[in-house]
């Protein structure tokens, strides 16, 4: 397990919470690159769920949606409460979150982003979101997921 180390696994293993770690080699430039995780990972890509910076109202928001759907913005909005959501600038979520593009994890954020979990990940034991760098997935419980990130839960995904 060495070099694998991220904020995100530090975090998991600070607060002694169950997770496992899974590496992958899929090209950040992949088409479908979700899927192509999943797949890599062989796994139903419902279960692996990514990371979306977007801003509600000016506020920098995380969204943590399957890589089978698409983010419904007013969706999003609605579930914190705001007006109008868009996907934030790569460069701002990479300064707020201290990761980068294609790895950006929910958990370990350089600055506590405000959370939605799309609420189909309480439909499974454990779920998949990125531990922080490309190629690496954290397996965790979605009830965990949701307690160390103070997300909320809501129908984000438009199918």
């Amino acid at each position: 397990m060495a070099g694998q180390g991220t904020p995100a696994t530090a975090l998991l293993a600070k607060r002694k919470i169950r997770h496992s770690t899974h590496p992958y080699d899929v090209s950040p430039d992949a088409p479908n690159y979700g899927a192509s995780v999943a797949e890599a990972l062989g796994v139903p890509p419902e279960r692996v769920f990514k990371s979306l910076v977007t801003e509600v109202d000016g506020a920098l928001t995380v969204a943590v949606v399957p890589v089978t759907g698409e983010l419904d913005l007013k969706a999003l909005a609605a579930a914190v409460g705001g007006k109008r959501a868009t996907m934030a600038d790569r460069a701002a979520a990479e300064r707020a979150t201290g990761y980068v593009r294609g790895g950006i994890s929910p958990l370990g954020q350089r600055k506590r982003l405000p959370t939605v979990l799309d609420s189909s990940a309480l439909a499974y034991d454990t779920v998949y979101v990125s531990a922080g760098r490309r190629g690496l997935q954290l397996q965790l419980a979605p009830a965990d997921l949701v307690a160390l990130t103070d997300a909320t839960t809501a129908a984000l995904a438009a199918h």
